[in-house]
């Protein structure tokens, strides 16, 4: 995937970080705008969309949390991926992250290299996701799913905004129905790259799309857990080319 013409939103407050980015990530071909503070970054996204948002956690004015929450409740720009830097010790930083719908996480230090690599597989997937929305409507259990505006409507009339993450793994569990889909399988198919030891990521993201799907059963009833093995869709799902 070219990285021509995509564009990348940097906030950190640490000017050496940012000038290290933008010149590394300009020499990769990206399109790069970068602010110190939240405030910068809220004129920045309502000035031009951006194709990919990194995040650092820590902000003189605002917390990176408060800003992934506020791109998500965005009307233009919240499937934009997220990538949060957060401190590499931290556990509850990346979380927190998870649950809010960052898309993947970075501890500092970091590689440059890392970090492009990480850039240009969620940006893979966003294009991935593009090319494979038809005009369809995905029906399974109380929901439905358009594919083209990625917009998920329960029967109730509630609308769900979904991050690009969210889609990504609903799509991925609607491609495959009544499946066993192992952590791995997950983790390439939404994140676009293998899971480190460890890694919470894909058991973050399973937990908040079930709760925007309202699956909160003990145990849950739409998204189960197989034990030892990951996850399974326990719903029909029925295609049409419209509402």
């Amino acid at each position: 995937m070219s990285s021509v013409n995509k564009s990348i939103l940097l906030v950190d407050d640490d000017q050496e970080i940012r000038e290290l980015l933008d010149t590394y990530l300009t020499r990769a071909g990206f399109q790069v705008r970068t602010t110190p503070d939240g405030a910068g970054f809220r004129q920045a996204m309502n000035e031009a969309p951006s194709d990919l948002v990194i995040l650092d956690v820590m902000l003189p004015d605002e917390d990176g949390f408060s800003l992934c929450r506020w791109i998500r409740q965005h009307p233009r720009q919240a499937q934009v991926p997220i990538i949060m830097l957060t401190a590499s010790s931290d556990e509850a930083d990346r979380v927190i992250g998870l649950e809010l719908g960052a898309d993947d996480y970075l501890g500092k230090p970091f590689s440059p290299r890392e970090l492009q690599a990480r850039i240009k597989a969620l940006l893979r997937r966003a294009q991935f996701g593009q090319e494979r929305s038809g005009g369809e409507v995905l029906a399974f259990d109380d929901w439905r799913l358009d594919m083209v505006s990625h917009r998920l409507f329960h029967t109730d009339g509630e609308e769900v905004i979904l991050s690009g993450a969210d889609f990504a793994l609903l799509k991925l569990f609607l491609d495959h129905p009544q499946q066993i889909l192992d952590r791995d399988t997950i983790g390439n198919a939404t994140r676009g790259r293998d899971l480190m030891p460890l890694d919470r990521i894909v058991d973050m993201a399973v937990s908040r799309l079930r709760q925007r799907l309202r699956d909160t059963e003990k145990p849950p009833r739409l998204i189960r857990t197989v034990r030892g093995s990951g996850y399974q869709l326990a719903a029909n799902v029925v295609a049409s080319n419209g509402h």
